[in-house]
């Protein structure tokens, strides 16, 4: 057998394989071959979308399931052994693996990341499992009774489910880490990641284990509660009960509370301290951000009452502020998974931004002097702008044209897309739901809940949050909030997050687009759109925006003034502020003016996309692509003897858009059906471009057609007809001739004949696309 002519498969399946298998390595629990492991990140292009390439490692090698120990990159024998090691570190690297090895089918490549060091072994000197979790046992320094905690088996039920990469990366390093001995912890996981799948395992394993016997969950929404009982908590059962009604019963050992159902003002309320301060050895803070770490709020009192108990927090934004921190709590995260790693890895919707400038937003309002509100109440002579807008001074006409302009939106793309509007306080969110009604009156005729309010003090609305999160139901359609939706809700179906609220807080900003960031395949939802009216996404600029979790505290000047449920004066919804129109606060001036006689027109709305690093493209499109495509290409005469050079220009344009060309935007902001080739060299270059249709009538005049038999000439015709209309790409592929008007030529194989040969039809091919671009 010569090794040389095997593919990459055959050498995994003939040499690599029995080489694991002779030393140990259970094929059923411990050996698994080409693991995909992220879903490929979702490609918008205009309306449609696409999958990017997965990531998909030849072998994983684990000492225990979901206990991944090694990783193995291989390479056909025409390649060196170590030929696929930087990918199997670039691999491991995401997957948290200390091994790794690379393989030709000679032997092994093997990298320890504990000592750094590399060391070439025969086929026959791969270690067993036994001896690899050795290895790794000794560079952590486990202790019999650590190994015992972080070897305990993962919750494997009938309808478990399968935990993703960076599932399994959270869960062991809190393991590890609870296990030697750390009693407060961290895990930073970007909203639609699973936190509380995560939670669920570590408390599974640690309790199988026996380490934690006695367990509390904490969340600040009765939802929250609710979902993690009902989901990812379900196979507790018996063993686990919701503390509610403020009874105490010490017979279970999972306990399940909301904050605000275990503290009160009163010391009579606490009920916490019925049980004993180590009744309690775990204790899981859920959305830690919003208070726990407060160090004079009453969630602390409770952490600090249970000091005994390991604490692990859990958040997608850690909070650091002037007062509040979760670092300086719960020390530096063990792990942290962004939502950038999430929207690369596929397992997170991508976003485009609409932000719509209107003129009083832009240029602010003074109202003349001695001015009357709609109450009757002269309105203080000063300038307002957006800051003041719906706080303090009510422009009734613009939240007529916010929501003319939603509605416009949904008009063009779906009106049963669900949508959450983010007002400023619930007033607003009372004046937004009454402002779409009138612009969808139709649609509210046939379902008075295709618009809803859902906040805080209104309990119609909040019973309707059920439905509107759960993606069977269809209504309501369109809800207006201010605080309430902010953080917890699992709104997985939303396409729609308009942004008319003031958002200075980066936690706050982070929690509000997590609202979109899950992906319903099933449901047609794969990327979300953000309608900004107040100028909020430019926080995607700031580097905070996705950057690691840092202690630095903000002064309280700088706006991070978001208060916590139940700390603030509207305990209901967060927003504070709700006085009803035109009553006052005890002095001559009203809490608000309202004015309903200012004109408020839309300036102009810009379409912001995101390139390939998930960062938002601030500058235009045009300029955003002559840097990248000069980038690569200097001159155009770089450009031409690369896109001439190329088998199938398929393949150049595919590596444009991984460049992060966005071709289809492009064709929209130039307002021409041109041919990718001509919208690089009419924005890069400055050529004047050809339409597609101009490129094929150009070589219809040509006598390029003579030289072939008549039925190979319609089918070149066709061809030409083919590229007019759908481009490049499509007549490079065999498929076209499957599709009308080839199959009406005969069978691909019968046309493929009309040429001689296969080779004589690519090439014929070929020639045509040498004319095109001639």
């Amino acid at each position: 057998m010569n090794k040389k002519n095997l593919s990459e498969r055959d050498i995994c399946t003939k040499f690599i394989t029995p080489a694991l298998e002779k030393v140990g390595w259970d094929k059923l629990r411990q050996l698994r071959e080409e693991v995909t492991f992220t879903a490929g990140k979702v490609i918008v292009r205009g309306t449609l979308t696409t999958r990017g390439a997965k990531k998909r490692a030849d072998y994983i090698l684990s000492y225990k399931p979901n206990i991944p120990i090694a990783l193995i990159e291989a390479k056909d024998n025409n390649h060196s052994i170590g030929a696929g090691m930087q990918q199997g570190l670039e691999y491991a690297e995401h997957l948290d693996i200390p091994f790794i090895f690379s393989s030709n089918g000679d032997g092994f490549l093997f990298h320890d990341k504990f000592s750094g060091t590399e060391v070439e072994l025969a086929l026959n000197q791969f270690p067993s499992p036994e001896d690899l979790w050795e290895r790794y046992r000794q560079a952590k320094g486990f202790t019999d009774g650590e190994e015992k905690i972080v070897t305990e088996d993962y919750f494997f039920g009938a309808q478990a489910k399968t935990p993703r990469y960076y599932q399994t990366v959270a869960v062991n390093r809190a393991i590890e880490a609870i296990a030697k001995g750390q009693d407060r912890v961290m895990v930073v996981m970007a909203t639609g990641t699973g936190k509380t799948f995560v939670a669920s395992q570590i408390i599974y394993r640690l309790w199988k284990s026996r380490a934690k016997k006695r367990i509390l969950y904490l969340a600040d929404r009765n939802i929250l509660v609710d979902q993690t009982i009902s989901n990812d908590f379900k196979h507790f059962g018996d063993k686990m009960v919701k503390v509610e009604n403020r009874k105490v019963d010490k017979s279970y050992e999972v306990y399940l509370a909301l904050y605000q159902a275990v503290s009160g003002t009163e010391e009579e309320k606490n009920i916490y301290k019925q049980f004993s301060p180590d009744f309690f050895d775990l204790i899981i803070v859920d959305e830690c951000h919003r208070g726990s770490a407060r160090a004079d709020s009453a969630w602390r009192e409770i952490l600090e009452y249970y000091t005994s108990a390991t604490q692990i927090g859990l958040t997608a934004t850690p909070k650091e502020t002037h007062d509040v921190s979760n670092i300086d709590y719960f020390g530096e995260p063990v792990y942290v998974y962004s939502l950038k790693q999430g929207i690369q890895d596929g397992f997170l919707a991508p976003y485009k931004v609409i932000r719509v400038a209107l003129d009083k937003d832009l240029e602010g309002y003074r109202p003349e002097k001695g001015k009357h509100d709609k109450y009757g109440h002269e309105i203080e002579d000063r300038e307002y702008n957006i800051s003041d807008y719906d706080k303090r001074l009510v422009i009734e006409k613009r939240t007529e044209v916010v929501a003319a302009k939603i509605t416009e939106y949904l008009r063009k793309t779906d009106r049963f897309a669900k949508t959450i509007v983010f007002c400023v306080d619930i007033d607003h969110a009372e004046r937004m739901r009454q402002a779409l009604v009138n612009q969808n009156f139709d649609l509210v005729a046939q379902n008075y809940k295709y618009i809803m309010r859902i906040t805080g003090d209104n309990p119609e609305g909040k019973a309707e949050l059920d439905n509107f999160i759960d993606v069977e139901s269809k209504y309501p359609v369109i809800v207006t909030t201010s605080k309430l939706l902010t953080t917890g809700v699992d709104a997985q179906t939303c396409k729609l997050i308009v942004l008319d609220t003031n958002i200075n807080s980066m936690t706050e900003f982070k929690q509000i687009i997590g609202r979109g960031t899950r992906i319903r395949e099933d449901y047609g939802k794969l990327y979300f759109t953000i309608i900004d009216f107040r100028n909020a996404t430019k926080l995607f600029a700031d580097p905070d925006f996705d950057g690691e979790p840092e202690q630095v505290y903000v002064s309280p000047e700088d706006g991070d003034d978001v208060v916590p449920p139940g700390e603030g004066p509207d305990t209901g919804d967060g927003g504070g502020d709700d006085i009803p129109p035109g009553d006052d606060n005890g002095d001559s001036k009203p809490r608000k003016y309202y004015v309903n006689d200012v004109e408020v027109i839309v300036l102009n709305e810009r379409v912001l996309y995101y390139d390939k690093d998930g960062k938002l493209i601030t500058e235009s499109l045009k300029s955003y692509t002559q840097k990248n495509i000069q980038n690569e290409f200097e001159t155009m005469d770089d450009f031409l003897r690369r896109w001439n050079s190329a088998d199938k220009k398929a393949a150049v344009i595919e590596e444009l858009r991984e460049l992060g060309i966005l071709f289809e935007e492009l064709q929209e902001e130039v307002g021409k059906d041109l041919d990718p080739f001509d919208l690089i060299c009419h924005i890069v270059y400055d050529k004047k471009p050809l339409t597609r249709t101009e490129r094929a009538n150009n070589v219809r005049k040509k006598d390029y057609f003579a030289k072939f038999g008549e039925q190979a000439q319609a089918v070149l015709g066709a061809l030409l007809d083919k590229y007019a209309d759908d481009g490049i790409a499509n007549i490079e592929s065999m498929e076209v001739l499957k599709l009308e008007p080839f199959n009406q030529l005969g069978s691909p194989q019968k046309i493929i004949k009309l040429f001689g040969t296969k080779e004589r039809y690519l090439e014929a091919v070929k020639e045509l696309e040498r004319e095109l671009y001639a």
